[in-house]
């Protein structure tokens, strides 16, 4: 049995009627810079999560019948480009993906701030519920029931920070670097 190397982009096949429906039709932004069509995107990204993670990413679009370039694009672009539409979609794609890499980057970088906050915020309130339950005598059953209580309310306020550090920074990780993958991602038309 052999193995492809690791060289070898994997490819997502995407069969299109015609080249307008890869991108949103309600995006006025140029060409370049246009959004991708919601379903497009899922469809990318679902099979972008299922190829291996060691190899690069190629995307071919298919198209029922060729891009008319000069509507398409715009005459100004389809003059750049030729009457080819691959660079267009290449750059716009990776445009795309990279933009969404980078609102991932911010998110993470947000979600960090918060933890971080929450984690002094926290611990200066377990301190604060561990020196005022020190006041508390043992012996005494009712004070040991509010001893115990400010123990377990100051360790309950370490939940969200624990919660930030220890789970929800994974995925918005791997959505990142899928996003970083998809904007090194090739184009075919």
């Amino acid at each position: 049995m052999s193995s492809q190397p690791h060289s070898t982009p994997a490819r997502i096949e995407l069969r299109l009627h015609e080249l307008n429906q890869l991108f949103n039709s309600m995006d006025p932004s140029p060409f370049f810079d246009k959004d991708l069509d919601e379903d497009a995107e899922e469809f990318i990204v679902g099979w972008a999560e299922e190829l291996p993670h060691d190899r690069p990413l190629e995307l071919v679009v298919y198209l029922a019948k060729p891009p008319d370039c000069a509507t398409t694009f715009g005459r100004e672009d389809a003059q750049r480009t030729g009457d080819d539409p691959q660079p267009l979609v290449q750059e716009s794609v990776q445009n795309y993906f990279a933009h969404k890499m980078a609102h991932a980057r911010r998110e993470f970088s947000q979600l960090m701030r918060r933890g971080r906050t929450s984690l002094l915020i926290g611990l200066l309130f377990l301190a604060a519920c561990l020196t005022i339950s020190r006041l508390f005598d043992v012996e005494e059953p009712t004070t040991f029931f509010f001893r115990e209580s400010l123990i377990i309310v100051g360790w309950v306020a370490m939940w969200r920070p624990l919660e930030i550090f220890l789970y929800d920074w994974w995925p918005i990780r791997a959505r990142w670097k899928l996003y970083r993958r998809l904007s090194a991602m090739t184009a075919r038309v």
